[in-house]
């Protein structure tokens, strides 16, 4: 087994204690999402604080338009194969549509299924309205983080990706959320695509890590989508606050093409990668082939019948 594949040493846990403190020493958190195990142990080892098993999987793993598609079973997946790899971040399920909305006993229930999986906690979407079932989450001992600014469960309703919190009455209604998600017991609040100045205002009026995507840098923590930093693009949207860190479009494109363009030519697979055999033995097969062919009777001749 190769050092890369190999168990990695025990490494302390990080837990929402840790994101606390990180918060309190004014420490910035690195938070990111993953789908699978070979993502999770490379941002694992990166030192990555967070990891997010987002619905977004449904866009970047299953080619859906949107986030509305996934379903529990398939992100209980993608969580399971996530908490294998992930030795130190804290890894957060993301409750995928309508699987906490209905009822209490649905949310706790779904929420459950990802503390089973392996997740340390569970995000959802939403402010005041959804309170209630954070409350019930967090009476389970549960954490919850909460999910405000641009919520793409909820495209229809907000007229689709567009900027949140850009005036102050906007601003505020947001801080009511963030407040009413406080009080139910959320850990942490995740703020998405919000000017700066809009998530700063929020981030100093409440007490729990506030962490942004596409929120600005006065946050407690950044979320990027592990596809974008990657420059791993599969779809059509391109967020303003992406900043790609590698290009992985061409580099994978690349790789496919040069194997294509071996095979055709039949320079691949070369001697190199056969497995030997013992000289005798491969004079063995090659006689009993050609014993084979020799006996083989010869086509059946149908005879032509004129109509």
């Amino acid at each position: 087994m190769s050092e890369s594949c190999g168990p990695r040493t025990s490494v302390k846990k990080t837990t929402v204690t840790t994101l606390a403190s990180l918060k309190a020493r004014g420490e910035k958190a690195v938070f990111v999402t993953a789908y699978d195990y070979p993502t999770a142990v490379f941002a694992d080892r990166a030192g990555v604080d967070l990891i997010l098993v987002g619905d977004s999987a449904a866009m970047t793993m299953l080619g859906h338009p949107n986030t509305l598609a996934i379903t529990m079973t398939e992100m209980i997946v993608f969580a399971r194969a996530v908490a294998r790899g992930a030795l130190r971040a804290f890894v957060i399920g993301d409750l995928p549509f309508l699987s906490y909305q209905v009822s209490d006993e649905e949310a706790v229930r779904n929420a459950g299924a990802f503390l089973v999986a392996g997740c340390d906690a569970v995000k959802c979407e939403g402010g005041a309205r959804v309170a209630g079932r954070v409350r019930a989450m967090t009476d389970a001992g549960i954490a919850v983080m909460g999910h405000l600014g641009l919520t793409p469960q909820s495209l229809g309703q907000q007229g689709g990706y567009r900027v949140q919190g850009k005036t102050l009455a906007a601003v505020e209604l947001v801080l009511e959320d963030a407040l009413a998600l406080q009080a139910a017991g959320a850990f942490a609040i995740l703020l998405e695509a919000m000017p700066a100045e809009s998530a700063s205002f929020v981030r100093e009026r409440i007490d729990v890590p506030v962490y942004g995507i596409g929120a600005g840098p006065d946050v407690d923590g950044q979320l990027v989508i592990s596809h974008d930093i990657l420059g791993n693009f599969v779809g059509d949207i391109r967020p303003k606050f992406v900043s790609r860190f590698t290009n992985l479009d061409s580099i994978v494109t690349d790789a496919f093409s040069a194997y294509a363009s071996a095979v055709r030519s039949g320079d691949f697979p070369s001697r190199e990668h056969l497995y030997p055999i013992e000289p005798a033995e491969a004079a063995a097969i090659a006689a009993r082939k050609s014993a084979r062919h020799e006996r083989q009777p010869a086509p059946r001749r149908i005879p032509h019948v004129h109509l």
